[in-house]
């Protein structure tokens, strides 16, 4: 909560409300509604056009931020913790901020190295780079195929399947998991994949809370199994990492982890499929086709990012960001997808997917350690182009239009992807 005695605090409420600069003036876009949901991409360029490259939002209950929509101003906020940190014990709204926020779990402080900054920062990271860049990327993706065929099997003689519960989720969470230490299969396993489904997104009458739980305790039992007997994996290499992090940094990290790898990666699987099924420039060579595999996923990067915003960066003193007076502990959200395609890189309006100059996977100190998009790659090709060679005459079971995406600001994924098929004997 806020420190009442603190000085910055008193200013940032008055008897007639917010003062003068504060995000909640100026026309504020709410960033909740099905619009904002469904299509993003025209939101905003409305929100660009009226509002420039940092537009004043409110997140869930009113609560005031800032949105960074440009290019060049995203790359600046994510080049300079020393302006734009992320402990967000800075933020000036706490007091404003009920215990059931929906937003709660992506905002309150966690002791990660999502949180961490500076020397502390830079010690955790480093323990996941070194554990991951001891990952075999050609063992990973037979790994992943060999899984890849197990759900393809379970499915391919009925002619038709739900590729994101038959397939993409199963697939990448069994592949970060195993990766991470955890048998491939087994009732162990099986629930930890359930439970990580669960904590980040639940299904209706589910607890995310207590999936998050069961999650930390599988994993604290994980550690302690990999200092008695460690192994070729992730976890096995951050307990024996010269760095000394504690048993209970190393499960905070190893969440962080599984759940970036896991959640975006589906999601990138998933929208490059969409894009592969639905885009006739892709039609011709969709079937085994590597080069046009490859340029789906670049593509998708750019203009269907799976983690379209993210939360976020606080201001640690005033400063001026794209024409806009941001106060200190003001809460930025990082708009990924809206600067990916944002028209001052892109002056002709096209999108050129050749490059990979795109903030996908962030940008500076807290971008995704190097290995980690090198892995994630191995993960979606191999999920995409497996999938493709085994039923090479895969195709919507619905009209593209009917596809529905998920209620989602965060990330850009669809609630299902039908598929249909010559069944194949096996």
């Amino acid at each position: 909560m806020t420190d009442p005695a603190d000085p910055f605090a008193r200013q940032t409420r008055t008897a007639d409300g917010p003062p003068p600069g504060c995000p909640a003036h100026a026309g504020a876009v709410s960033l909740t509604g099905l619009d904002f949901q469904q299509t993003p991409s025209e939101l905003y360029r409305t929100m660009r056009r009226e509002h420039g490259p940092v537009a004043p939002v409110l997140l869930d209950g009113g609560i005031p931020a800032w949105l960074v929509l440009g290019y060049t101003e995203l790359s600046y906020v994510t080049s300079h913790d020393e302006l734009f940190a992320r402990d967000s014990r800075r933020w000036n709204q706490w007091e404003n901020i009920p215990s059931d926020w929906p937003l709660l779990p992506y905002v309150g402080y966690q002791p990660s190295v999502l949180f961490a900054e500076g020397d502390e920062h830079r010690r955790r990271a480093g323990v996941i780079t070194d554990a991951l860049e001891g990952v075999d990327q050609f063992e990973l993706g037979n790994e992943c195929l060999l899984i890849a065929d197990d759900l393809i099997a379970r499915f391919a003689g009925s002619g038709q399947a739900e590729l994101m519960s038959d397939y993409v989720h199963p697939l990448l969470m069994r592949a970060v998991v195993q990766m991470c230490g955890m048998p491939a299969t087994g009732e162990d396993t099986r629930r930890l994949v359930d439970d990580l489904r669960i904590s980040l997104d639940a299904a209706e009458g589910e607890d995310p809370v207590a999936g998050y739980n069961r999650v930390g305790e599988r994993l604290r039992q994980l550690v302690k199994e990999k200092r008695m007997a460690p192994g070729p994996d992730v976890t096995s290499r951050m307990v024996m990492h010269p760095a000394g992090l504690s048993d209970e940094e190393i499960v905070q990290d190893l969440i962080s982890v599984i759940s970036a790898g896991e959640q975006p990666t589906s999601n990138w699987v998933c929208n490059t499929l969409r894009l592969l099924l639905t885009d006739e420039r892709f039609a011709v060579n969709v079937s085994g086709g590597r080069l046009s595999v490859g340029e789906a996923l670049n593509e998708v990067l750019w203009l269907d990012t799976p983690t379209q915003n993210f939360i976020g960066r606080w201001a640690v003193r005033d400063v001026q960001l794209g024409g806009r007076q941001i106060r200190e502990g003001d809460c930025l959200v990082l708009g990924l997808a809206a600067a990916n395609t944002d028209p001052q890189i892109w002056p002709e309006g096209h999108v050129g997917a050749e490059n990979a100059a795109h903030l996908s996977f962030s940008n500076g100190e807290h971008r995704c350690p190097y290995p980690a998009p090198l892995l994630a790659d191995v993960m979606a090709r191999t999920a995409v182009e497996t999938l493709l060679e085994r039923l090479p005459d895969l195709v919507l079971s619905v009209e593209p239009e009917e596809l529905v995406w998920r209620p989602s600001i965060w990330m850009r994924g669809l609630m299902e992807l039908p598929v249909q098929f010559t069944p194949v004997v096996q």
